[in-house]
């Protein structure tokens, strides 16, 4: 039997359970250690703790606290690991708890986090998605049925005080050249909502002090959102501190490329269950200062797509040089404006892109001035056709149903 070194309850608040935390910082103490060799079970929180509910009223995403994000279970330490070395981890399985099979995605406010097309989109909305085995479909945008690719969008290691302090001294550089935007370009370190796990006292509030938030991807993995990161994966880690400090949460059933909702894959509670391994002197040995990895041989498998392409020129017709994000973007926008013509709302086209398997790629980088990415719809996950025909798009959603919408107070 593998042990489950961290549980979850999900009636119990996240900020009451000292084996989870919210903010990056070398002092956090481990939860719990663990040899090289071992393998072991991490139960998590969603990402917010349970702050959004399976119900059909968006209020909760709109007006969620996110300077509470991610609730991270862990950190996990690994006897023997040193600065330098490479976290060897193999993601053995990862599932959904039990007593909670569904999960949601969501808009945020532009007024509260935004998102890739907050512009388009400037209003909190979410759909709910229950789970049925390996499959999920949502009451709330009809017509889809797609397996599952689970996946952690939130692993990583602790940072050295080194590091630390190079990260929120380049963020706050970044937040002072245009302090006042809507939604802001980076969130520094907020102490009164910090969660330091069994960290405590004085030490627990210089800590949070200077604690990194959790929202963006850095050198040591942390917020990447990597779809394909998946059960069968193996991470290969830099190592900052002594004992590693491995961290995980933020759990997705399923996620398109991208993540481009924010709130934006099917968010859920679950288990992680990985083993350990560590290379010595791993980072100089092979040039590593991000984490590498070898993806999942389990993937969903869909054939047929209809690729949705876009260039980096804006709604108003400017030309960008090279833009990838404009590109993405005109890509995302071109495939919500398809999916309408089949009666969905763009908001549920948006959700379903950040929701389901899509593929997103960047095709072109050096013919100027355009930058070319493309974004890869599969149709099988459609419960009618929805490829090009002389006949015409058949509407099949009268539009009763939508995902429930909040607008700002």
């Amino acid at each position: 039997m593998t042990d489950t070194l961290i549980e979850v309850d999900l009636t119990q608040a996240a900020t009451d359970n000292e084996n989870v935390h919210n903010r990056w910082h070398p002092d956090i103490p481990m939860a719990c250690w663990v040899n090289p060799g071992d393998d072991f079970i991490l139960e998590t929180y969603d990402w917010t703790g349970g702050a959004i509910k399976n119900d059909d009223d968006a209020s909760d995403v709109r007006d969620v606290d996110l300077s509470t994000v991610h609730y991270l279970s862990g950190p996990v330490g690994v006897k023997g690991a040193e600065p330098g070395d490479l976290l060897v981890v193999d993601l053995l399985d990862i599932g959904a708890k039990a007593e909670s099979l569904w999960g949601f995605n969501g808009f945020f406010s532009k007024q509260n986090g935004g998102g890739f097309l907050t512009d388009y989109f400037p209003s909190a909305q979410k759909s709910i998605w229950d789970f049925e085995g390996m499959f999920t479909r949502s009451r709330h945008i009809p017509g889809v049925r797609f397996a599952g690719l689970i996946h952690p969008g939130l692993i990583g290691c602790l940072p050295d005080p080194k590091l630390l302090a190079n990260w929120n001294a380049r963020e706050q550089e970044l937040i002072d050249s245009n302090p006042t935007r809507v939604p802001p370009l980076a969130n520094p370190p907020f102490a009164a909502t910090a969660h330091m796990g069994k960290l405590t006292g004085a030490a627990r509030e210089a800590a949070a002090a200077t604690g990194a938030r959790t929202v963006p991807p850095r050198e040591h993995g942390g917020n990447c959102d990597i779809k394909d990161l998946s059960r069968g994966s193996k991470i290969f880690f830099p190592v900052y501190v002594e004992g590693a400090g491995l961290s995980v949460g933020d759990l997705h059933f399923s996620q398109g490329d991208g993540e481009i909702t924010f709130c934006g894959a099917i968010e859920m509670a679950g288990w992680v269950h990985m083993k350990v391994e560590l290379i010595k002197g791993g980072m100089a040995k092979y040039g590593i200062k991000n984490p590498i990895f070898k993806p999942s041989p389990i993937v969903p498998t869909y054939n047929n797509f209809l690729i949705f392409e876009g260039i980096s020129v804006d709604d108003a017709g400017r030309q960008h040089y090279l833009d990838v994000n404009l590109a993405y973007q005109q890509a995302c926008l071109n495939a919500i404006e398809y999916l309408k013509k089949f009666g969905y709302s763009g908001a549920q086209g948006y959700s379903l892109l950040g929701s389901a398997p899509v593929q997103g790629h960047i095709s072109g980088v050096v013919d100027i001035p355009n930058a070319c990415a493309t974004l890869w719809l599969p149709t099988d996950i459609f419960e009618f056709d929805i490829n090009p025909s002389a006949a015409g798009p058949t509407r099949h959603l009268d539009g009763s149903i939508d995902m429930p919408i909040a607008y700002d107070k």
